[in-house]
């Protein structure tokens, strides 16, 4: 099975604008996300998705700068930017994460796509229930499922968000869920906000001699510095 990460990008944002191309530890976020992507072990390939509006050229020149494929398609019908990216690398299953992830774990994601594989689903996530950190979301689903989605779903959140067709319809589509070990699901890892980005600044300062740190480190580190959750702990999720 071809399975193609296909990461979610855009610079238009309501709360912090050109989020994905904000310098982190010296490299763009959108860098960072696919750093982090590059070390998954169930992946093919990585392809970054954003829309054909002018502002997202930006995005597609350091794709170019940073030897990543990048596909361009429509802003609103996010559904069908992804079936068109699935479709133009050739891919069996699909691992959508989302630029705005820069803490985004390799053995989390891996974990979904292992789920994915051992239950022959149509849909796995992390993120129903939600038991690890906002920011670690990861969903992966056939191209098939995706395909049917394309044909069926009517409604405007269904287009924009990718998948709610395939989590709407368990009746249809076998979904599956992972889970952590415990309930980390108050801790809020994502880029929306300033006050996101100074906590995952710091975070990523903590660790500024590492090629690389996990999820875990992460929590290891908010609990000795208790602290720095607060930075965004007052940050209301937007509704899906």
């Amino acid at each position: 099975m071809r399975i193609v990460a296909i990461i979610q990008a855009r610079m238009g944002s309501t709360r912090l604008p050109g989020k994905v191309l904000i310098e982190l530890a010296g490299k763009t976020v959108l860098a960072r996300v696919i750093e982090r992507v590059s070390r998954f072990k169930s992946i093919q390939l990585i392809t970054v998705a954003t829309s054909i509006n002018k502002e997202n050229e930006a995005i597609a020149a350091e794709c170019e700068r940073l030897g990543i494929s990048c596909f361009r398609g429509s802003e609103n019908d996010v559904l069908d930017r992804y079936l068109q990216a699935a479709r133009k690398h050739g891919a069996d299953a699909i691992v959508r994460i989302t630029a705005d992830c820069p803490l985004i774990d390799p053995e989390v994601s891996d974990g979904v796509v292992k789920e994915f594989l051992q239950e022959r689903a149509d849909y796995a996530s992390n993120v129903f229930p939600r038991t690890y950190p906002r920011g670690l979301d990861t969903e992966v689903f056939t191209t098939r499922s995706l395909e049917r989605a394309w044909k069926n779903a009517t409604e405007d959140h269904q287009r924009e968000h990718v998948t709610p067709y395939l989590y709407e319809h368990p009746e249809t589509f076998r979904t599956v869920s992972a889970r952590a070990d415990a309930d980390y699901s108050l801790h809020r890892w994502t880029l929306d906000t300033q006050e996101d980005l100074e906590l995952i600044r710091n975070i990523y300062e903590r660790f500024a001699a590492r090629e690389h740190f996990s999820w875990r480190e992460v929590l290891e580190v908010l609990d000795r510095e208790p602290e720095l959750v607060g930075i965004n702990s007052r940050v209301a999720q937007q509704a899906v």
